[in-house]
C-alpha cells in the first residue's frame, strides 16, 4: 500500500464539504469527482459497511453471566474431586490411555482463560487504542470506479462476512468531472468513519477521489505513507470463495421489510441457550416466504412477498446474529432479497435503498468454513476450465467491463457450462465479481495480479482424497434408493469402508454413517469424509448429472430452467 495523505472531509472554499478519499498508488489511476445528491442515505448505508467488517460475532458476557460461568466450574471441581477421593477409596487408579476428568477439565479452564482473554484485548483496544484496533481490518476497501455505479467492499477480518456497497451514478451523484474508471484500495480509519456520521443534507458534499498523488507523490515526500500487508491465506481463500459463491445460481427469496425488523427484534429480545440455532427458510411456489427461528419454532411470515420457484425441502442457516448489522439501514429500505444456496451453505442478503443497494455476504458458519469444511466447494465445477477459454472470457469481461452470462457466450462462442466454469476461475483469482442486483458479472480486480494456486492454497485434503478414491476406482454402490422427502439413499463401499449418505435434491449431504476417523470426530459439521464424498459424487455427477450437466443441474435447483 502506498498512500499520499489521509482520507477525510474537508471544508470546501465555497462553504460545502469535500469527503476526499485517498487512493492506493500502487494500484491504476482511478478518479472521481461529483457532488453527493443523498449524503443521508450515503452516510447510513456506508455506516453499516463499517459494522459489517468490525462486528463482533462472540458474545461478550455480562456480570451476572459471568459469575455463573464461574460458580458452574467449582461445582464441576467440587464433583471431580469427590469422584478422585471415591475412586481412591475403592482402590482404583486411572486406566492407562483414557484422559482423566480433572485433565479435560484443565484444558477447559484453560481454553476458557484464553478466549475471555482476547476478547478483554479487542475491548480494551476498541476503547483505548482506535488505530491499533482498525488494523484488524486486514484489507483496505477496496473501491470500483464503474461506468454506471460506485462500489465499495470489504471483507471482516473473521472471514465470515462480506459486504458490498452499490450506488448508481446517476442517481445518487451530478455531473462527475475527471473521472476514471478502475479499481484501487481507498485509505480507511476510525477518523473517516467518524466523518461520515457529520455529513448532512442542508450542505453540499463532493465526493472527491484524489488521483492528484499518481503524479505528484515522489518517495521523499513528507506525507507519502508506505504499507506492506500480509494477507493471511485463509483470509483470502475465505474471501475469492464467497465471491465464486456469489456467482452461482441461486434461489431468490423476496422479503417485506417488517418481516426482517420482526427477525431483528425477535434476536435482539432472546438468545438461545441451546441448540439448533439455524433461521430456516419454508418456501413454497406462488405463497409468501416463511422464517423459523429455531430453537423457538418461531414463525414469520413475509406480508406483501411472493416466492417464485419450485418447492423444495427447508433450507437451513447459521450465524444469524451477524445480520444485526443491518439493522440502521432497516427505515430506509425499499426490501430485501435474500439468496440461498442451500443448507449450511452461504447467503446473500440484498438490501435496496433506492439508488444503492448493500450486499451482505455470509458463511454457512459463523466460524468460517471456506478454508475448512468443503460444502462450497462441492458446488464449484467439478472439471477446471481450459486455460485459453479463462483467457477469451476475461478479455471479453475487461474490454466491455460489465456483462451477463448470455452476453459473454456470445462474444467468445463458448457453451454455458465453459463460460460459467471460466467465470468462476476468475472469480476466485479476483478479478471478477458478480452483481446480484444487476444479474451480471463485472470486471473488478480486488488486488493488484490475480491469484495462483500458491495464494489460495491446495484443496481441502478430503475433497482431494475423494477425487483420488474416484480416479483409482476404489468405490463400489450397493445401492442407491429415491428418499422419502427427496433426494437419496446410497449405500457402497469406498477403500473397503462400509459408508451410507443421504443427499438431498441440491447435492449436499444430510445424513451419513462411516468408520473412518474423520467421521467418527467431526460427523458432517466439518464437511463429509474422503469416503461419503467420493459415494456422493460418483453416482450425483457421474450417473445423475453428467459433468456436462453441471450448471444445468445449479439452475434446475435454483428454479430458473
Amino acid at each position: 500500500m502506498s498512500y499520499l495523505g489521509r482520507s477525510g472531509l474537508r471544508q470546501d472554499h465555497g462553504g460545502g464539504r469535500v469527503l476526499e478519499l485517498t487512493p492506493n498508488l500502487t494500484r491504476d489511476l482511478v478518479a472521481f469527482d461529483a457532488p453527493l445528491t443523498d449524503p443521508l442515505a450515503f452516510r447510513e448505508a456506508i455506516s453499516a459497511l463499517h459494522e459489517l467488517v468490525f462486528d463482533e460475532a462472540t458474545v461478550t458476557p455480562t456480570g451476572k453471566r459471568a459469575y455463573q460461568v464461574s460458580q458452574a466450574g467449582e461445582v464441576r471441581h467440587e464433583q471431580a474431586s469427590d469422584q478422585r477421593r471415591r475412586a481412591a477409596g475403592r482402590g482404583e487408579s486411572a486406566q492407562p490411555g483414557r484422559v482423566s476428568a480433572e485433565l479435560q477439565r484443565d484444558y477447559r479452564d484453560a481454553r476458557h482463560r484464553y478466549w475471555s482473554s482476547r476478547r478483554e484485548l479487542n475491548q480494551w483496544l476498541q476503547r483505548e487504542n482506535r488505530l491499533l484496533w482498525r488494523q484488524r481490518m486486514p484489507y483496505d476497501p477496496v473501491m470500483t470506479v464503474a461506468d454506471d455505479a460506485l462500489l465499495f467492499e470489504c471483507f471482516s477480518a473473521d472471514e465470515s462476512s462480506y459486504g458490498c456497497l452499490t450506488v448508481d451514478r446517476q442517481a445518487c451523484f451530478g455531473v462527475a468531472s475527471n473521472a476514471q474508471p478502475g479499481t484501487t484500495n481507498v485509505d480507511y480509519s476510525w477518523d473517516l468513519y467518524n466523518d461520515f456520521q457529520a455529513l448532512r443534507t442542508y450542505r453540499e458534499t463532493r465526493f472527491h477521489l484524489n488521483p492528484a498523488g499518481f503524479h505528484g507523490a515522489s518517495s521523499g515526500h513528507e506525507s507519502l505513507r508506505e504499507e506492506q500487508v500480509e494477507l493471511p491465506g485463509s483470509w483470502l481463500r475465505g474471501f475469492m470463495q464467497l465471491q465464486a459463491a456469489m456467482g452461482l445460481p441461486m434461489r431468490r427469496v423476496p422479503l417485506s421489510v417488517s418481516s426482517v425488523y420482526s427477525l431483528f427484534a425477535f434476536l435482539k429480545r432472546h438468545r438461545a441457550k441451546h441448540g439448533p440455532r439455524a433461521l430456516r427458510f419454508e418456501l413454497a411456489d406462488g405463497k409468501a416466504p416463511r422464517m423459523v427461528l429455531e430453537p423457538w419454532e418461531q414463525p414469520i411470515e413475509s406480508p406483501g412477498t411472493t416466492y417464485q420457484g419450485p418447492h423444495v425441502e427447508p433450507v437451513r442457516i447459521w450465524g444469524r446474529r451477524r445480520l444485526l448489522a443491518l439493522a440502521r439501514l432497516l427505515p430506509l429500505a425499499g426490501g430485501v432479497d435474500v439468496y440461498l444456496l442451500g443448507t449450511g451453505l452461504p447467503s446473500f442478503w440484498v438490501v435496496r435503498l433506492g439508488s444503492m443497494r448493500l450486499t451482505l455476504g455470509l458463511s454457512g458458519w459463523t466460524t468460517n468454513d471456506g478454508t475448512r469444511g468443503s460444502a462450497a466447494q462441492m458446488l464449484m465445477p467439478p472439471t477446471a476450465p481450459a486455460d485459453r477459454v479463462v483467457t477469451e472470457i476475461a478479455a471479453a469481461l475487461g474490454q466491455c467491463r460489465v456483462a451477463s452470462l448470455a452476453d459473454l457466450m456470445r462474444k467468445t462462442y463458448t457453451s454455458a457450462l465453459d463460460t460459467a466454469a471460466a467465470l468462476n476461475q476468475l472469480a476466485l483469482r479476483g478479478q471478477v465479481m458478480f452483481d446480484l442486483h444487476a444479474d451480471g458479472y463485472r470486471w473488478r480486480q480486488a488486488l493488484p495480479q490475480p491469484l495462483t494456486n500458491c495464494e489460495l492454497g491446495p484443496p481441502h485434503p478430503e475433497l482431494e482424497a475423494a477425487r483420488q478414491i474416484l480416479r483409482q476406482r476404489q468405490l463400489q454402490i450397493v445401492s442407491q434408493d429415491a428418499a422419502p422427502r427427496g433426494g437419496l439413499v446410497i449405500v457402497g463401499k469406498a477403500e473397503g469402508r462400509a459408508c451410507e449418505a443421504r443427499v438431498s435434491g441440491d447435492g449436499i449431504v444430510k445424513k451419513a454413517k462411516c468408520g473412518c476417523g474423520w467421521h467418527r470426530r467431526f460427523g458432517i459439521r466439518n464437511g463429509p469424509c474422503r469416503h461419503i464424498q467420493a459415494l456422493r459424487d460418483f453416482v450425483w455427477i457421474n450417473d445423475q448429472v453428467a459433468t456436462g450437466n453441471w450448471y444445468r443441474d445449479r439452475l434446475r435447483w435454483a428454479g430458473k430452467s
